[in-house]
């Protein structure tokens, strides 16, 4: 955590110098959106939420819930919540990035990653305002000094359940399985088209922009 506090000391500046170019009444727009539909998606999906709890449960014998740091606006660190998808200790036992066929994947988890479905406790991200419905995938700390100065602008706002990456990076695990060395794919091919995304994204910054996004993202899951 110091190394990331140290690169933090010498980036904070350009992101903060930025500021000025997300008008609040955007922020408050896109925060009503955030906080209605968020609390609507969770008791809406509450059903949902129960079954893939007692499916993982009885499955697995394993945490329901798999809690994350990643970086948020403003370079503030955060717990991503997703729905437990892989064995206890994956992380510890393989590459940070996951393929389509890593052995490290559940039963219960390969379905509820195929369909997204592991992504659904990112909607209490939302609600507790560490994260938006639409906004640049949150990244590990690990990643920060891979942005240039231009991607650092994407910390101005809070990171999203979906952007434009995992509409057009929908196959993302498939690209990675086709490398030898995942993580030097991930970090030279497939985080630089993510970060440049996002940033075509905080020129569209909006709501109308982001319901687009996020029907985009439900024709592609619908249609996988």
């Amino acid at each position: 955590m110091t190394n990331y506090q140290s690169v933090i000391d010498s980036k904070i500046n350009i992101v903060t110098e930025s500021e000025r170019k997300i008008s609040l009444f955007k922020r408050f727009t896109k925060r009503t959106f955030d906080l209605l539909f968020s609390l609507l998606g969770i008791v809406i999906l509450s059903p949902v939420f129960i079954f893939v709890a007692i499916w993982i449960k009885l499955s697995t014998k394993d945490r329901i819930i798999y809690k994350q740091q990643r970086m948020g606006r403003n370079l503030k660190l955060f717990n991503i919540y997703k729905f437990q998808t892989m064995v206890p200790n994956a992380d510890k036992i393989g590459p940070l990035v996951t393929v389509g066929n890593d052995p490290r994947v559940t039963k219960p988890g390969r379905v509820l990653r195929k369909y997204k479905i592991d992504e659904l406790p990112q909607l209490f991200n939302v609600l507790f305002g560490t994260m938006s419905f639409v906004g640049p995938r949150p990244e590990v700390p690990k990643y920060l000094p891979y942005y240039s100065d231009e991607q650092l602008k994407l910390f101005l706002i809070k990171p999203g359940i979906t952007d434009i990456s995992s509409i057009e990076l929908r196959d993302e695990e498939l690209f990675l399985e086709e490398n030898s060395d995942r993580n030097d794919y991930y970090e030279t091919m497939l985080l630089p088209k993510k970060l440049n995304n996002s940033l075509t994204y905080l020129e569209k910054y909006s709501v109308l922009y982001d319901v687009k996004l996020i029907l985009k993202t439900i024709k592609k899951v619908v249609l996988c």
